[in-house]
């Protein structure tokens, strides 16, 4: 009897059994370490490997532990420089950041460099100057890490026309959740200029609602940040807006999660019907420098004699409460600016009333305000004021060329137009005229 059959027969059927389910795993495990050096192998299995682990460790981030994993250790950042309103870098692998000299290291055999603002307006000089510029570098040398991370990061910055309500959201907020969304709270903002007020007071619910982790300053930071992927500069498509054929998400995918945030009552906005006594609620926007309405009172009783309930007020940048007033209403209206961004917060088949201003900014109000309103699932109407109705008939003779051609005073740049037409410039309603504005937002809440 040779020695493999005694061997053979000191086990049960059972244990004989599961030995050779043990010498099959092994045979398979030599087989993935005879490949792994293959870089297709090593990333078809990373997905799997990346899973198990994820399942078996305890992240940095919850419970700061100082391990992290890397299957991958060679990437090629794949950076997309053609987007019309943002550039873009995104890279898988050993991913390491130094704050403090805005440099991002990726491991790879090659040296290679890229140079990227994160700030989602890259074709405006002004705002982008003084955007942070981030150097990306391919290495083979590459900094020790100082803080492993196990979950994603991305960098982008709170600089150029941030603070102003419209940029907060067209710039920033609505391209974060794009950029974001994919990773179910499990990511990291590492935020280039950051503002303690727009990160904790004005925005810290949406942040909190888009990652499970405090914000990062990386201006700040001098210690070598390490992570498995990285995202440079966010996804940004329009004006207020989320391009559907370029994002997984949409802009009712963003207002479902602003309800959610800010924990928003209604949907819909009413639906009247003949007979009904309900009365729609307006919310008129006022603006207390510029753009105002100098007739707000007046505005008011015309619009609560045709059978409104009339909210006036200025923008408020407390969102918290803001969005349950502007959720609360049917229609809103306002001069083209900042406060009229609030209409992210009106219920579906909401109206939005944009009075234009002198200056031809009919094609700026509509890429602003109008087309976005109609992506958000809104009705949009627009009332262009006429020369009787601007005070810059106290201001200039009516044979001015800020009257007979404002394409003049654009030609002389950005500056000299929004002098005039934005902040020299305020309204005062023909309510006769507008009458038929407001009549035909009552007769669209009948549709």
């Amino acid at each position: 009897m040779g020695d493999s059959t005694i061997f053979s027969r000191s086990f049960s059927r059972h244990e004989h059994k599961l030995f050779c389910l043990i010498g099959c795993l092994i045979i398979a495990l030599c087989t993935v370490i005879r490949h792994y050096d293959n870089p297709l192998s090593a990333f078809s299995l990373r997905s799997s490997i990346g899973h198990g682990l994820r399942m078996l460790m305890t992240t940095e981030e919850k419970h700061n532990a100082q391990k992290s994993y890397r299957i991958i250790k060679k990437s090629k950042p794949m950076c997309n420089v053609s987007e019309r309103r943002s550039d873009i870098c995104t890279m898988i692998g050993d991913i390491r950041i130094h704050g403090n000299s805005s440099t991002i290291f990726v491991a790879s055999s090659q040296n290679n460099s890229w140079g990227i603002r994160p700030y989602a307006r890259k074709g405006d000089e002004n705002a982008m100057k003084n955007i942070r510029r981030f150097t990306v570098k391919t290495s083979k040398k590459m900094p020790q890490c100082m803080k492993n991370h196990t979950i994603s990061a991305i960098v982008f910055s709170g600089g150029g026309y941030t603070g102003n309500n419209f940029h907060d959201f067209s710039d920033v907020v609505i391209p974060l959740f794009s950029t974001s969304r994919e990773f179910n709270g499990e990511v990291r903002f590492l935020m280039s200029h950051k503002n303690s007020w727009w990160t904790e007071n004005k925005f810290g619910k949406v942040l909190k609602g888009l990652s499970n982790y405090e914000v990062i300053d990386i201006d700040k930071e001098d210690q070598v940040h390490c992570f498995p992927k990285m995202v440079v500069g966010l996804k940004a498509h329009k004006e207020l807006s989320i391009d559907p054929s370029a994002s997984q998400h949409s802009m009712k995918d963003f207002r479902e999660f602003l309800r959610k945030t800010y924990s928003l009552k209604r949907e819909t906005a009413i639906k009247l019907r003949e007979g009904e006594q309900k009365r729609p609620r307006i919310l008129i926007i006022t603006r207390k420098k510029t753009r105002t309405f100098v007739n707000e009172g007046e505005i008011a009783n015309t619009t609560r004699s045709l059978g409104f309930e009339v909210i006036v007020t200025e923008a408020d940048s407390r969102l918290s409460q803001f969005s349950q007033v502007v959720n609360s209403c049917d229609v809103m209206m306002g001069v083209h600016g900042a406060g009229l961004t609030n209409i992210v917060f009106l219920p579906e088949n909401g109206i939005l009333i944009q009075v234009v201003p002198l200056g031809n900014m009919e094609g700026i109000a509509r890429v602003d305000f109008g087309e976005p309103a109609k992506s958000m699932k809104l009705r949009y109407l627009e009332y262009k004021i006429s020369e009787g109705e601007s005070t810059l008939m106290q201001q200039y003779p009516i044979d001015h060329p800020v009257f007979k051609d404002p394409a003049s005073i654009r030609k002389k740049g950005w500056g000299p137009y929004g002098s005039v037409y934005l902040v020299k410039q305020s309204v005062k309603l023909d309510v006769v005229r507008f009458r038929g504005t407001l009549l035909e937002a009552f007769k669209l809440l009948h549709e």
